[in-house]
């Protein structure tokens, strides 16, 4: 298989991965009362929370798994079974058993440490690629924007069919994957030494950079995904489906945009991007929740994902930049480590702010972070440019 097939079938992995998750976000109020919580805000940020939890604990293990066998196409295979099953059973197995719904969190963290195999390694045989960094991972983030951008509209109609609805799609998806990735050409690295993200860090300490990064622009996706989904389903009391249609209108402009702003990246630099469009990004995401109509918040969802796909792929870049070949599979881990850390602290922070202290004050909070992180991660940025201007190494 080409490069650019191979490229095309990965970027369709981590699509179909991010498309089965956000299926089940629209509507995560209802799809949580079904399974038998008694509350829509504690129970959701939880229902959330503990997929990301086990992303965070099991990405490194299938790092490290694919990493020391040579391989990626068979544990990514396997990540793939295991989470179709995950779903599946979280769409069956309450109602048959009746279970409680902290037994309902129990097979919701299954399937997320299944499902981060798929898509923590599909993202590394990416980077595996040879060629441009920044094409690689501005493919990369296509995917990931697409998906988001057809999961919410369609979690929204699949929600009008029945809570479970979304369930069964998310398994079936995860079933095709299954199915197609074994037609990838593997180009992992030969089989090496073991290692952890915290070593591959002391290695190369610039790599706390984009993993910051990573942290920060998932917090604020694990913020949209629970706060701001609650947030536009009561303050302006949109359904399900049309929440949906709202969130698209961020995920849209990150979606198309990802590929020519991950090539700008090759081009002038990973600082701009990064730098500049995580200040602005902040900027955009304390808007949404200030204004106090839906056309002006939903306006400030497409600007919010415009400055979302300038930031992404040059973030990835980075990692890609950074890391030794033979290190990829851990590094990549690594970044999906703190991603997922910071989709979780979105989730539970953005969650425990905006119900103590209101919508506004939580967007304010998360944007403010975004902006603080920026200005103080630029002297670091204008270091790297430096040692790359003149030779050294990370």
């Amino acid at each position: 298989m080409s490069r650019t097939r191979s490229r095309v079938a990965l970027a369709g992995v981590v699509y179909a991965t991010l498309l089965a998750q956000v299926l089940l976000y629209p509507g995560i109020d209802t799809l949580v009362e079904a399974l038998g919580a008694a509350t829509h805000l504690d129970a959701s940020m939880w229902f959330l929370a503990a997929e990301f939890a086990a992303f965070v604990v099991f990405a490194v293990p299938w790092g490290l798994a694919s990493d020391a066998a040579g391989r990626r196409v068979p544990f990514v295979v396997a990540g793939a079974l295991l989470g179709s099953l995950g779903y599946l059973l979280l769409a069956v197995l309450p109602g048959a058993l009746a279970l409680s719904f902290p037994a309902v969190l129990a097979l919701r963290a299954f399937q997320g440490a299944a499902t981060v195999g798929a898509f923590s390694l599909a993202m590394t045989m990416l980077m595996d690629l040879e060629g441009s960094h920044g094409r690689n991972m501005g493919a990369t983030g296509i995917a990931i924007g697409l998906g988001t951008a057809t999961g919410a509209p369609l979690g929204g109609v699949l929600y009008g069919l029945g809570p479970f609805v979304p369930l069964y799609a998310a398994a079936g998806v995860f079933l095709l994957v299954a199915l197609g990735v074994p037609f990838v050409v593997d180009r992992a690295p030969a089989a090496g030494e073991r290692a952890s993200p915290f070593a591959g860090l002391r290695r190369t300490p610039r790599l706390a950079l984009p993993y910051v990064f990573g942290f920060a622009d998932r917090l604020t996706a694990g913020f949209f995904s629970l706060v701001g989904t609650l947030y536009f389903r009561t303050v302006f009391d949109l359904s399900p489906a049309a929440t949906g249609v709202t969130l698209a209108l961020f995920f849209a402009p990150f979606a198309l945009l990802q590929y020519p702003f991950g090539v700008v990246s090759d081009r002038i630099g990973r600082t701009r991007p990064i730098v500049a469009g995580s200040a602005l990004y902040g900027g955009a995401v304390i808007l949404v929740g200030a204004v106090s109509s839906l056309r002006a918040a939903q306006g400030g969802m497409v600007l919010v994902g415009v400055l979302g796909a300038l930031m992404v792929p040059a973030t990835l870049a980075l990692v890609t930049d950074l890391a030794a070949p033979g290190d990829r599979g851990v590094a990549m881990a690594g970044f999906n480590i703190a991603g997922s850390l910071g989709f979780l602290v979105g989730i539970v922070g953005g969650g425990l702010v905006a119900d103590a202290y209101g919508y506004r004050a939580a967007f304010l909070l998360i944007g403010g972070l975004e902006i603080g992180l920026a200005a103080a991660t630029l002297p670091a940025f204008r270091r790297i440019e430096s040692g790359q201007a003149t030779g050294s190494g990370p």
